[in-house]
């Protein structure tokens, strides 16, 4: 869990349109979003069904251009 003293800057209504917060806490924030972000790219390629080929050919296929 993300802990730390974070301040809102308002605008002239008092309504809130920012929030500073310490860099390490933005550190913290962006390393566990990226890792949710591979966490959802792992998941997506379970549940897609593909044919497996074995690690040599996929690097052959890759090395090649005939692989994204």
């Amino acid at each position: 869990m993300i802990t730390g003293h974070e301040e809102c800057v308002v605008d002239e209504a008092g309504n809130r349109k920012a929030a500073v917060l310490p860099f390490d806490a933005w550190q913290q924030i962006k390393s566990e979003l990226e890792e949710l972000d591979d966490i959802r790219a792992y998941d997506e390629a379970k549940d897609q069904s593909s044919e497996l080929i074995p690690f040599e050919e996929a690097m052959r296929e890759i090395a090649e251009g005939r692989i994204d």
